[in-house]
């Protein structure tokens, strides 16, 4: 194999960025090198990579990137011309991995053979540096591909050969814990320190490695079962296992966060945990009065990646502990990675358009009221997300809500000449509530929203939204499911929401896209994908949108494409292409085109009732030290806040269980697999009507 080298760009740190250098693929050595230019090529490298047992990957960010990932735990994320170029390496690099990693294996004897402890390789000082040179982890775990000679079958394994594996298994085991033990007692300050960056990656791969060994016995024990009775027994399924260490007590390099005696907290942690069990508060629905509210001047950005790069150790020792496909529900994330909000207040966030919202009903056949409901289901991703930064709210806690509303002036809501509504014809305006008595002269229109986390396990979120002057309303519950996929973290949206126009008697129903936390080791950025389904059957339109993920080679991010059209004909009426966080263009059936730049689409800011006014479990108000302490760059007050309000729910959780107490809903209703609101605005029309009938 000859070498090849050229120019590549890599990435250095946030300060730096990307630079130019000369690289060189030794492939006899099995070596990468890089030189600051060509002309230094005959010095010494200024950087050296072994690539037995390294990882090269394909970065899902753009078509360009790629990263190499050592055994050693060092990682040069590298940066091609061109997608062709990128191959090219990529290719180069995976075939001379690949044939040194081989070479290891076939040089080193059976872990039978041998017998160390890898803690008793070095000093307490340093625990690696004296290591014998064939007692790597490569070696160590005897990584290699062996071949069977051709014809040849499998050898059944015998019951006294599981149990050697079982006996290795286990002292393969005591070695890596006395490796972790090792690593922990080194002191967190000096030359080589317990949160050094290549012994936090030794942890996190070998964790991970004896994970997938104990996954792998577990397959070898039930095909030998299904070899004895000759078939699986009936029920059996082959999973992932769960994880040997638990999550919730490892914030910090291995060890339970250590937080200082009750005596010693701040007051309002002590209030935190004091509050009085959710159900013994009153449950009672409250009526917000959007009079009371006022416009929000809340502007958290989080474009701040410099907690994610100080606390990249903590994440390091985060993903020692997951295996791919691991349901992360109840996995304790680290505090820096939060959003200062709640899930709740991100899905208000999706209302941040209420002029479109407005305008569907606004349309005059059911073909446009359809197609203004995908135009603004399509811009209402966009301002959910705040900055590029992919973070996660905060989990809701169950029974905490979340309200606010938005005043939009009738003049700055589409219309279409000649079609007059209720809205703009007093006469016909249905009396809802005394609340609306005396409101139909308003030059604007109010849009209400409310949201409550109505289950903790799974845990379901519920909201509604409503604008009583236009009779319509959405209804909506989703249960969110994330699980690790390596270098990105997949969040599910299971559930379904319920659009209701009640001056045509037309309800849509539709379902949310997944979400993607991508390359959560350097820059996270957030990706949706799925298809999803908008439907009307009074009507037989319906929309068919797909979020596409980014392919391996070449294409864009964060690309959507849709269509809707006439069930009954199969005729589509409208197409869309673009990307949901840009521009957006929808071709309509007569031909013509429109485009919408979602970046210059104007926010209309959300009404929020003052702090002072809030209940103790409106979101901003049960959060609220989190988020001032996240403000303040104050990480382990931030944790100490959050770990009291988890530790609260806990403690209430388990005395319902105790007591047998079901948990109580304040503003939705269980009804089916779903939730209601327990007031919706077509209970209130279809009440005003039948009166009206009555009277009359």
């Amino acid at each position: 194999m000859e070498n090849i080298y050229g120019y590549l760009m890599k990435y250095t740190n946030l300060v730096t960025g990307w630079q130019y250098r000369f690289f060189v693929l030794n492939n006899d050595a099995g070596l990468l090198e890089y030189f600051v230019n060509e002309q230094s090529r005959h010095l010494k490298p200024r950087g050296t990579l072994q690539l037995a047992g390294a990882v090269i990957s394909p970065s899902d960010e753009d078509s360009h990137t790629f990263t190499v990932n050592a055994a050693s735990g060092e990682q040069y994320k590298l940066r091609a011309t061109d997608a062709k170029e990128r191959q090219h390496w990529v290719s180069r690099l995976q075939i001379c991995t690949q044939h040194h990693t081989e070479a290891i294996g076939k040089n080193n004897p059976p872990l039978k053979s041998r017998s160390f402890s890898l803690a008793s390789q070095g000093s307490a000082n340093s625990p690696g540096v004296q290591r014998r040179p064939s007692q790597n982890a490569v070696s160590f775990f005897n990584v290699g591909h062996h071949r069977l000679p051709t014809g040849k079958r499998v050898p059944i394994m015998q019951p006294d050969h599981l149990v050697d594996v079982r006996e290795m298994m286990s002292q393969a085991e005591g070695q890596q814990r006395d490796l972790i033990r090792s690593i922990e007692c080194l002191p967190v300050s000096g030359h080589l320190t317990s949160l050094d960056q290549d012994l936090l990656m030794l942890k996190a791969t070998s964790m991970a490695t004896m994970n997938c060994l104990n996954d792998c016995f577990h397959i070898l024990q039930l095909q030998h079962a299904s070899q004895q009775k000759g078939s699986l027994p009936a029920g059996t399924t082959i999973s992932w296992l769960e994880p040997k260490i638990s999550l919730a007590n490892h914030f910090k390099n291995g060890a339970a966060q250590n937080f200082p005696a009750e005596i010693n907290k701040p007051a309002s942690v002590r209030e935190e945990q004091s509050i009085a069990e959710p159900c013994q508060l009153t449950r009672e629905p409250e009526e917000i009065n959007p009079d009371e509210e006022l416009e929000d001047i809340c502007d958290d950005k989080e474009d701040d990646l410099g907690a994610v790069e100080e606390q990249r150790s903590v994440i390091l020792h985060l993903l020692s502990q997951l295996k791919l496909g691991m349901d992360l529900t109840r996995v304790v994330l680290p505090t820096f990675i939060l959003e200062k909000r709640s899930l709740l207040e991100m899905y208000a966030d999706f209302m941040s358009h209420p002029d479109l919202f407005i305008a569907i009903t606004n349309g005059t056949t059911p073909e446009e009221r359809m197609i203004r409901f995908v135009e603004y289901y399509l811009t209402s991703f966009h301002e959910g997300r705040k900055g590029a930064i992919a973070k996660k709210p905060y989990n809701p806690i169950i029974g905490e809500t979340f309200h606010c509303s938005w005043r939009m002036p009738k003049s700055d809501v589409a219309t279409d000449a000649g079609n007059n509504f209720s809205a703009h014809c007093p006469s016909e305006q249905v009396t809802l509530s005394k609340d609306t008595e005396g409101q139909t002269d308003l030059d604007y229109y109010t849009v209400k929203f409310v949201a409550e986390q109505v289950s903790h396990h799974p845990p379901v979120s519920g909201f509604y939204a409503e604008c009583v002057e236009r009779k319509m309303c959405v209804n909506a519950h989703v249960w969110t499911k994330s699980k690790f996929l390596g270098m990105s973290i997949g969040v599910t949206m299971i559930g379904e929401g319920l659009l209701s126009l009640l001056e045509h008697g037309e309800e849509y129903t539709f379902s949310l896209p997944c979400a993607y936390a991508r390359s959560i080791l350097t820059v996270p950025w957030v990706e949706l994908g799925g298809k999803v389904n908008i439907n009307c059957v009074k009507t037989g339109y319906s929309a068919s949108i797909n979020f596409h993920t980014k392919p391996f080679y070449g294409g864009k991010l964060h690309r959507v494409t849709g269509e809707v059209k006439q069930n009954m004909t199969n005729t589509v009426v409208c197409r869309v292409q673009g990307e949901w966080n840009s521009v957006l263009e929808f071709t309509y059936s007569n031909g013509e085109t429109k485009y919408v730049d979602l970046t210059k689409l104007s926010v209309t800011r959300k009404r929020v009732r003052p702090l002072e006014k809030q209940g103790p479990f409106e979101s901003r108000r049960l959060w609220q030290h989190v988020t001032e302490s996240l403000r303040d760059g104050d990480i382990d007050k931030a944790t100490e806040h959050k770990r009291a309000l988890e530790e609260r729910q806990r403690n209430e959780e388990r005395l319902r269980a105790e007591t047998e107490t079901p948990w109580c809903t304040k503003y939705f209703l269980k009804e089916g697999d779903g939730w209601v609101y327990h007031k919706p605005l077509w209970k209130a029309v279809s009440a005003a009507q039948t009166q009206q009938t009555d009277t009359n």
